[in-house]
């Protein structure tokens, strides 16, 4: 058994009888009382998110979690398709539980995905990827005094602002994290 303190984001427990993912977590030590974990927790039964407070040394139980590389196939709806291209496997994800990481998914796209229970929990996008620019106006002759950047759009759908050189049907780098240019690919 551990303790609150040994609580991590990503992290899969058993709360009140029900499998929670930790979304975030912080530990406190206000002034003259004892320390406590407040934590964010979202059911994997119900997909409800909660504010808890943890005293420090509070017994929680882990529950074991898997972790899969597995590949973007396609969108289905308002679902995401992915394959395990270890065995074919595919896993129909919803919106919601894919987040953020939809505005970086291209088709045969590396992502990694968790199970707990054998019931997918979480999504994560590598840190960079690489996407061809499909609209990208030009640039204007003389407007390169300083790091002058324009807005262009990539093949998921999404605008990111690049150096004006950056022309259509070009691939470039984009941080997944921050959602910036990095560099020509």
């Amino acid at each position: 058994m551990a303790t609150a303190n040994d609580l991590r984001r990503g992290m899969a427990i058993n709360y009140n009888g029900d499998i929670c993912v930790v979304l975030e977590f912080q530990h406190r030590t206000p002034g003259n009382l004892r320390a406590f974990v407040q934590a964010t927790l979202r059911s994997i039964r119900t997909g409800k998110s909660s504010d808890i407070r943890l005293s420090s040394t509070e017994k929680i139980e882990a529950v074991p979690m898997m972790t899969t590389k597995m590949e973007f196939s396609y969108k289905d709806g308002a679902d995401y398709v992915f394959t395990n291209p270890d065995n074919y496997e595919t896993v129909t994800l919803a919106a919601e539980l894919v987040g953020d990481a939809k505005n970086y998914l291209v088709e045969n796209g590396e992502v990694t995905v968790t199970f707990v229970e054998e019931k997918a929990v979480t999504v994560e996008i590598p840190a960079s990827v690489i996407l061809t620019v499909t609209d990208a106006p030009e640039g204007v002759r003389g407007d390169s005094a300083n790091n002058v950047q324009k807005a262009i759009t990539v093949e998921t759908g999404i605008t990111v602002q690049a150096p004006l050189f950056i022309k259509t049907g070009e691939k470039i780098r984009i941080d997944t994290r921050t959602g910036k240019y990095m560099e020509r690919a």
